[in-house]
């Protein structure tokens, strides 16, 4: 447990490695927490990535904890919960109930199927032209607006966009087998 309060420290002195060092390290007890609350594996995925990207523009005011991995669940707990729309909070049912935890046996088939999602995906971004590769790193690794893409490339916005326009519809044809 201590190695992950040296990781939590070498984050709070802006150490990028230690944020991938503690998501390698916490990522699949995450997920598997975050399953047993909500069973929606997209949003759990996206929670889990939202924390992560919240600590890491934190990283200057995060407090000092005893248990690392015992402060992120209770943070992803409360990521998913205000991911939530207020029709779901309303609704007690949204969360799963303990007894409703899934097994070992179906996150890993679960886990599967993102990784073959994940192949399909590498596939599909060879299929881009380098542009367009660079295009999609901007938008939707790095979040950049339209506008910011457009002055980091030395294209128009809608350059940029139509761009990007092309290479969704590359890899969603892709992905989805209609090609």
């Amino acid at each position: 447990m201590s190695q992950l309060k040296d990781i939590w420290e070498q984050i709070s002195k802006g150490e990028k490695t230690a944020l991938f060092d503690l998501y390698n390290e916490l990522y699949f007890h995450l997920y598997r927490f975050g399953i047993s609350l909500y069973s929606d594996s997209n949003t759990v995925k996206d929670c889990i990535s939202q924390l992560f990207l919240k600590l890491w523009d934190k990283r200057q005011t995060l407090p000092q904890v005893n248990n690392v991995k015992a402060y992120l669940f209770t943070s992803l707990r409360n990521t998913l919960y205000d991911f939530l729309s207020d029709e779901q909070k309303a609704n007690p049912q949204v969360f799963n109930s303990a007894e409703e935890e899934l097994s070992y046996e179906e996150i890993i088939i679960r886990l599967e199927e993102d990784s073959e999602m994940q192949l399909k995906l590498r596939k599909a971004l060879k299929k881009l032209t380098p542009t367009q590769l660079k295009l999609i790193r901007l938008k939707f690794y790095e979040n950049c607006s339209y506008d910011e893409i457009a002055t980091i490339t030395s294209q128009t916005k809608k350059t940029a966009y139509n761009t990007i326009y092309d290479a969704i519809k590359i890899l969603k044809k892709s992905i989805l087998g209609n090609n």
